[in-house]
């Protein structure tokens, strides 16, 4: 009898203690930040960042968003990655002068829980033009296409998590921006919060559906796991912006153009290189201009045959403008988060038709310079006829004596000069006094 009860009293303490332990384990929420153009690189950081929420057994992950906008299909993978993760996914547009512009709005949409800050705002996601090559432009029938199946997009997602449709058709059709008090209003938005924990005070045991199913998200004393983007993310990331991207291709093919107008450097050729195969990796994530492309390696050829052909400057000016219109239509879409800011643009111009002229400069110099050894080194020299020249003679020249041609008779003693150098014959001509 008394084993037994002993036995209940353990099995009593046992059960005790699981359940305080299932009561103090506190839910635990992943924290990554999405930054800046929306690009290829951040839809897989965000898709791995679920994938590693989910290994780690985390109960909810939430993403800071602030972006100006980026590439649709990238738009599109991060959208599809939110709807389909198997845990709560909050995208709360902070801190205070944060945006959620363009494709922002609809990775908001795409949330289970959508929240910004004071201060924030969000909209304006018409659609525009951007592919490789692209002009830019779009006939009627086609930009009425791709706006018809942007808003349809845009209004499906918000049907899905219960937020107003009409106004994500809105924020497409008429890029129409709101803030964040106005979005609560219109129900663009669940919450408005100054900060993270006031955000999550605010949803606790709030309903989602998360992968068709109900569920409760639990908050209370929650633990935030803040996840930095790795190192191979961030470089991506980085090559994948605009301004980054097209610098990359400025020092790339400087230090190629540096490595062929001065053979044998090597770390020129080397750092042109890297530089250029990473700028291609930016440049395949971007809506690129090929023609502007074109113009910039043209602009490289006409530097380097200034460097061949004495032009007095004209391939060089013909360089500079050149390199000129390649940087301003490279990235030919009216999306201004994939354009190269006229900051970086005007100065990398400048810098960089200003290092071409002065290598250029300094390889005419040299070419131009006086020789000071070999068979160039002595033209227009002075030497002295040690025999007399009729046709041909010796003469004494730096110390040595040399054959001598010339068309005239030239006396012994006289002062000559050489005009040309044959294997180890001097053509010469008397110095007149």
């Amino acid at each position: 009898m008394l084993k037994r009860l002993s036995f209940l009293l353990l099995l009593i303490l046992i059960v005790t203690a699981g359940v305080a332990q299932a009561q103090d384990k506190k839910p635990v929420f992943h924290v990554i930040n999405l930054e800046g153009v929306i690009t290829a690189p951040s839809a897989t950081y965000v898709a791995a960042s679920l994938e590693e929420a989910q290994k780690a057994g985390a109960d909810g992950m939430i993403i800071l968003l602030d972006t100006p906008g980026g590439l649709d299909t990238a738009m599109r993978d991060i959208a599809k990655s939110i709807l389909n993760a198997p845990m709560p996914v909050i995208v709360y547009v902070y801190p205070s002068g944060a945006r959620a512009a363009s494709a922002g709005v609809i990775i908001t949409q795409a949330a289970h829980v959508a929240a910004m800050a004071p201060g924030t705002n969000i909209g304006a996601a018409h659609p525009v033009e951007i592919g490789i090559g692209g002009s830019g432009q779009m006939d009627k029938t086609m930009s009425k296409k791709i706006e018809n199946d942007a808003a349809a997009y845009a209004r499906s997602i918000a049907k899905t998590r219960g937020r107003s449709e009409e106004w994500v058709e809105k924020a497409v059709r008429k890029s129409e921006s709101i803030t964040a008090d106005e979005a609560l209003k219109l129900s663009v938005i669940d919450v408005v919060a100054p900060d993270i924990e006031k955000l999550l005070a605010a949803i606790d045991q709030k309903e989602v559906i998360v992968a068709g199913n109900k569920k409760k998200i639990s908050t209370a004393h929650a633990v935030l796991n803040t996840k930095k983007m790795g190192t191979r993310q961030g470089i991506l990331a980085a090559i994948s912006n605009p301004n980054i991207a097209y610098l990359l291709l400025l020092i790339g093919l400087a230090g190629l153009y540096f490595e062929f107008s001065t053979p044998g450097a090597i770390l020129p050729g080397v750092i042109g290189g890297i530089s250029l195969l990473l700028a291609f990796f930016g440049l395949s994530t971007l809506p690129v201009n090929y023609t502007g492309v074109l113009l910039i390696l043209f602009s490289i050829i006409l530097f380097i045959a200034e460097i061949k052909i004495m032009s007095h400057g004209m391939l060089t000016v013909g360089g500079v403008i050149s390199l000129a219109l390649g940087s301003f239509i490279l990235f030919d879409t009216p999306e201004p988060a994939l354009r190269i800011s006229l900051q970086v643009l005007i100065p990398a111009i400048l810098v960089a038709s200003g290092f071409f002229v002065v290598v250029i400069w300094l390889a005419v110099k040299a070419q131009m310079r006086k020789h000071y050894s070999g068979a160039e080194s002595m033209i227009e020299g002075q030497g002295e006829a040690r025999t007399a020249i009729d046709g041909e003679g010796k003469v004494f020249f730096q110390g040595e004596y040399w054959t001598a041609q010339s068309d005239q008779f030239i006396p012994q003693g006289a002062k000559v000069r050489i005009k040309k150098v044959e294997g180890l014959n001097l053509i010469v001509e008397e110095i007149k006094k």
